[in-house]
């Protein structure tokens, strides 16, 4: 089946061949010396400060945002934590768990942060949480004003670009982003099972700072053993492998900034392609990585015959748009040719008044 979900994606045959052979060992010296690459290629990939470092945790986006929680932030921290769906909500929800001093910004469904949701914050807060991509309702955030408004008031800035990474630039120097989170089953385009985090030197000094509050996801442990390209516990194995297959032929094809123009085109090109169908997208300021629709309240029914009558998955939406909003994912090993196959099903099922 194409797949045209937010994640896992489709991945192309150079990673199928990794996945398609047993899990090596990997307490050897030379998968810690693709560990290290691994850590080498992302910290230059989201351009992080000199010193940063970056690990990577056997866990889901959710076991990322968790231990950036845990291990980063404290009970002294006043933070700020943005919430335009499912996963903003999230990480009120990890805050409220870990019994943080927080405030919430409730945003409405693809709304875009402006800065009037900003006028009761000021510099006695410490920490600021944000979903750089909502990838619930397709919305991308303005990184440069949320980076601006932290660095005039001394805020922390962790950032959640799980969705966002490799489809939308993120530059860690600029943006003076502490953390930022990613996971391997979006636009890395491998399997589940994996979240990478890059640690600014001001990060990498609160987890130092701050007692242990966990043993798995503990970014002391990971941090130490990185050191020596491994991790504490066994990994996804074959998962890292996946990753550094990745992130070498990311580099070997023309760098992030090529990759991020393909996934750039393809979204222009299904959103141009749909322009004239009984759907508006959510998002005001729409991601690279994937375009919400609204719908007349057939979503669930659009997703079914996709996935049964034409071999396509699209992706559907929970909670209370369920009914409403669908999502069709731009990441992952999507062909030209297959973009066009999905516009002709959607073309096929609006001559059939399905649409």
């Amino acid at each position: 089946m194409l797949n045209f979900t937010i994640g896992p994606v489709m991945s192309d045959n150079r990673v199928l061949e990794i996945a398609s052979v047993s899990t090596p060992y990997f307490r050897t010296p030379e998968f810690s010396s693709l560990m290290k690459e691994n850590e080498k290629l992302m910290l230059e990939f989201l351009n992080a400060p000199v010193s940063s470092r970056c690990v990577f945790l056997t866990a889901s986006g959710t076991g990322g945002m968790e231990s950036a929680v845990m291990n980063v932030l404290n009970d002294e921290d006043k933070v700020v934590v943005i919430n335009g769906g499912s996963f903003g909500q999230r990480f009120v929800d990890l805050c409220k768990l870990h019994k943080l001093n927080y405030t919430e910004i409730k945003l409405n469904f693809g709304e875009s942060l402006k800065p009037e949701h900003l006028s009761n914050i000021d510099d006695s807060y410490t920490a600021f949480v944000v979903n750089m991509h909502e990838t619930s309702s397709g919305v991308l955030y303005d990184m440069e004003m949320i980076s601006e408004f932290c660095k005039t008031n001394n805020i922390f800035l962790l950032v959640d670009a799980i969705s966002a990474f490799i489809a939308d630039k993120i530059d860690m120097e600029k943006l003076n982003a502490g953390v930022v989170i990613t996971g391997s089953q979006k636009a890395l385009a491998v399997q589940p099972g994996v979240v990478v985090m890059a640690l600014s030197p001001q990060a990498l000094s609160r987890i130092e700072k701050n007692r242990e509050q966990c043993l798995y996801l503990s970014l002391k442990e990971a941090l130490i053993n990185g050191e020596r390209g491994q991790t504490p516990f066994t990994p996804a194995v074959t998962t890292l492998l996946q990753i550094h297959q990745r992130l070498t032929d990311i580099s070997l094809n023309g760098g992030i900034e090529q990759e991020q123009k393909l996934i750039e085109k393809r979204a222009n090109f299904i959103r141009e392609k749909l322009k004239g169908f009984p759907f508006e997208i959510v998002a005001e300021t729409p991601s690279n990585a994937v375009t919400a629709y609204y719908t007349d309240n057939n979503a669930a029914e659009i997703v079914k015959t996709m996935k049964d009558e034409y071999n396509i998955w699209i992706c559907p939406n929970g909670g209370e748009h369920a009914k409403d909003v669908f999502r069709i994912g731009h990441i992952g090993n999507i062909t030209q040719e297959d973009n066009e196959t999905l516009i002709n099903a959607f073309i096929e099922m609006k001559s059939r008044g399905l649409i």
